[in-house]
């Protein structure tokens, strides 16, 4: 048997609000949380509150990178400047791609109820940020899943899940940074070991029950924490009450990183040109 992938940190989300004031619990992104190239920013909403998320997102810009947005509960309505128009319900995943520009809304459908999901933030190549942009809506049900052996549900969002018994193929393959992005749902007293390539970056994070990780260091991981893995060695996951998690890997990219708010490039200057493309009207 191979090394298991160590644990290099554990830690929780911080609380933040974003858009027009919906609160979040920001996983990846924030003050003081590292990158995880090539992830920029991982938030989870979930509220049952209206006044936590009605005032959605109102219309603001993107440039250089992706944005993967997974509703688990709740309707989110997606408008742009492209004439782009889609409804995220339960289940859905919304894959946008910024490149050079895209300004764009998500509003809340409902006044009442849960609304709950994740919004990811991938980065893109250095050669296709400036590239065009591009939209796509995923209905649930054209989401691959799979129960495995042990009898783990397995949403496959994007990559190629495989545990050495079954296969699949997500719903999203990106070459560049060939991103890994399943929800895993632990019924009690399972295990399940997804291969991940050695160099790939991975993390986990649970947003439901506590994830046993084994190993000389083993620890339990509740609810709202993320586990920053090793780069290298295999990984097994169990649950003596059960657990949701999202397993989230991928390629680095090894590029530097240059962030202003919802701009992301590779330099300074490119950053400043994104500033005034978007003062100027032509971001897009």
């Amino acid at each position: 048997m191979n090394p298991l992938r160590s644990v290099l940190a554990i830690q929780p989300g911080q609380p933040a609000s974003d858009g027009a004031g919906v609160r979040l619990n920001r996983v990846i992104g924030g003050a003081g949380i590292e990158r995880f190239d090539p992830f920029l920013m991982l938030d989870e909403f979930g509220s049952d509150n209206p006044d936590d998320y009605i005032a959605g997102f109102p219309p603001h810009p993107h440039r250089g990178f992706e944005t993967i947005t997974y509703m688990l509960e709740g309707r989110m309505r997606h408008e742009d400047h492209l004439g782009n128009v889609g409804l995220l319900q339960s289940g859905d995943v919304q894959w946008m791609t910024a490149a050079r520009g895209i300004i764009h809304s998500e509003m809340p459908e409902q006044q009442q109820g849960v609304m709950r999901g994740f919004q990811l933030w991938l980065n893109l190549p250095a050669k296709d940020k400036l590239g065009d942009p591009a939209y796509q809506d995923i209905a649930a049900s054209k989401i691959p899943r799979l129960s495995t052996s042990g009898g783990v549900e397995v949403v496959v969002i994007a990559g190629q899940f495989d545990d050495g018994k079954v296969q699949q193929s997500g719903a999203v393959q990106r070459p560049h940074t060939d991103p890994q992005l399943f929800d895993l749902r632990l019924p009690a007293g399972s295990l399940v070991a997804p291969r991940l390539p050695d160099g790939y970056r991975a993390v986990l994070y649970v947003y439901e029950g506590v994830l046993e990780l084994p190993g000389a260091s083993a620890q339990d991981v509740p609810a709202g924490h993320l586990v920053r893995l090793s780069d290298s060695g295999e990984l097994q996951l169990s649950s003596r009450n059960g657990a949701k998690l999202l397993l989230i890997a991928g390629k680095p990219l090894g590029e530097p990183i240059v962030q202003y708010g919802p701009f992301v490039m590779n330099t300074r200057e490119e950053i400043e040109q994104a500033l005034r493309d978007f003062h100027d009207g032509v971001l897009a």
